[in-house]
């Protein structure tokens, strides 16, 4: 079993990677879900990652403050997020530019 599914106790699916799932809800401010994979949702239960809101994530997916596109057609978005000590939130999206694919503070971005 993929070991970073078995830390976060999920079991092991027989996907693509990248496969987009339903992701995280928005209900409570009228927002639309955002879409995820199976390795955001993996990902995500690690104590480093699991401090990340969802609506920082939405942030920078409306709003990012730079953006980059990778060789594989993956989109970059960071912005600056005032409530975890200005640091910056990089969002990594797949390249129908909807589906989050990661999310994590990025210690090296300069902006």
């Amino acid at each position: 079993m993929n070991r970073i599914l078995q830390m976060a106790g999920l079991q092991e699916v027989y996907t693509w990677p990248g496969d987009p799932v339903e992701g995280f809800q928005h209900a409570e401010k009228g927002l639309s879900p955002v879409k995820t994979t199976r390795y955001f949702q993996a990902v995500r239960a690690r104590a480093d990652r699991a401090m990340i809101c969802d609506e920082w994530i939405r942030r920078v997916i409306d709003r990012p403050e730079r953006e980059s596109i990778q060789a594989d057609g993956r989109i970059r978005r960071w912005a600056r997020i005032a409530e975890y000590g200005g640091r910056y939130l990089r969002v990594v999206l797949l390249s129908d530019g909807v589906t989050v694919h990661n999310a994590f503070f990025d210690r090296g971005f300069r902006p």
